[in-house]
């Protein structure tokens, strides 16, 4: 285990708690968690209005959901019922990510919103040039967060206040991964790019064949991610060097969730891909559906991943153990916590299965 991440897993989060884009900065993904029985029933079913195309995130006894409609809801996990809402002027694409009392998101409106986590009160805002889809990353008191006005944005999460930006040459809706020293994010112009996490200035910068919406994700020294080229790439994080690249058959804006060594990422060409992290080389890959831009999530030998429903698939083998939830497509990963799958769909409806 590499400093950067042994730092990380020293301050991950409880295993019910889900504060931003796959669980924790180390992009656990819920691995650790025990495996969910295939579920029975809808403990509830929340319709908040409006297309869901963002993960919901969990604290405690809420979880939170963004929608289209543009506004931020609170639910009660054990009964659905709504807690408080934020309106923002815009639509919201960007997953919600938790920092002490605070809830970060990103809006339409090219702002990056903190709401107070218990009643919604809006504590900052700051101002980008473009719309913000990316989710806010917060490593050592500092936001992290792209803009598709072509910017990486890095903010104090306490104030909103700015203190830095840097230029990326194309917009950037992937949500970055923040190490101790290094940002890693990818951008719409192809690049993926390491900045200095102090001070923004650009460490390294590797062309793909093709966009990148993917987010990434740090195991060891290896950077992982997606291109629309439609290859799975392994970087040297450190220079930037190609490790390896594995073609898939369309485009990825799937994020990568690691465990055991092993990368799991979706595709556009309906497949889940298992891949070992040092080598590439494919342990599996299963259809999962038409289409998938969620990233996988984990229990104990367990992955899911939405498609039509959640899927749960043998983690060793690619194997389908159950399929459930409503059948609708569906964009954002689910949260796994105490037994429970909770679901945002794109109609709009937030489901918590058991």
């Amino acid at each position: 285990m590499s400093k950067e991440t042994a730092a990380f897993a020293a301050t991950s989060p409880a295993e019910t708690e889900w504060v931003t884009l796959l669980q924790d900065n180390t992009r656990a993904g819920g691995q650790g968690a025990p495996p969910i029985a295939p579920p029975s029933r809808a403990r509830w079913q929340a319709r908040i209005g409006g297309s869901i195309r963002s993960a919901p995130v969990l604290h405690g006894s809420t979880l939170y959901a963004a929608s289209l409609l543009g506004k931020l809801h609170a639910i009660d996990v054990e009964t659905g019922r709504e807690k408080w809402n934020f309106a923002a002027p815009k639509q919201i694409y960007s997953t919600p990510s938790r920092f002490q009392e605070k809830v970060l998101f990103g809006c339409d409106d090219g702002k990056v919103y903190a709401v107070h986590q218990d009643s919604g009160t809006k504590l900052w805002e700051a101002s980008t040039g473009g719309e913000v889809w990316a989710s806010p990353v917060v490593r050592q008191g500092t936001a992290y967060f792209g803009s598709a006005d072509g910017h990486l944005y890095a903010a104090d999460a306490r104030t909103g206040k700015l203190r830095w930006k840097q230029a990326l040459g194309g917009r950037v809706y992937s949500t970055a991964y923040a190490a101790e020293r290094s940002i890693y994010v990818g951008c719409g112009d192809g690049h993926a790019h390491s900045l200095n996490a102090a001070t923004g200035k650009m460490q390294w910068s590797v062309l793909t064949g093709n966009g990148i919406d993917s987010s990434p994700a740090l195991v060891g020294g290896t950077l992982l991610f997606g291109s629309e080229d439609f290859f799975v790439y392994a970087l040297d994080a450190n220079s930037g060097a190609v490790l390896w690249k594995y073609e898939t058959g369309l485009g990825i804006s799937s994020s990568p969730a690691v465990a055991d060594d092993v990368a799991y990422i979706g595709s556009k060409d309906g497949f889940l891909y298992a891949l070992a992290v040092k080598t590439g080389e494919l342990k599996w890959k299963t259809r999962a559906g038409e289409v998938i831009t969620a990233p996988p999530v984990f229990s104990e030998g367990v992955v899911y991943v939405q498609s039509w429903g959640t899927l749960a698939l043998d983690a060793a083998t690619g194997k389908l153990l159950w399929r459930a939830g409503p059948g609708g497509s569906v964009q954002g990963a689910p949260v796994i916590a105490e037994g429970v799958v909770y679901v945002a769909g794109n109609g709009g409806e937030v489901y918590a299965l058991e």
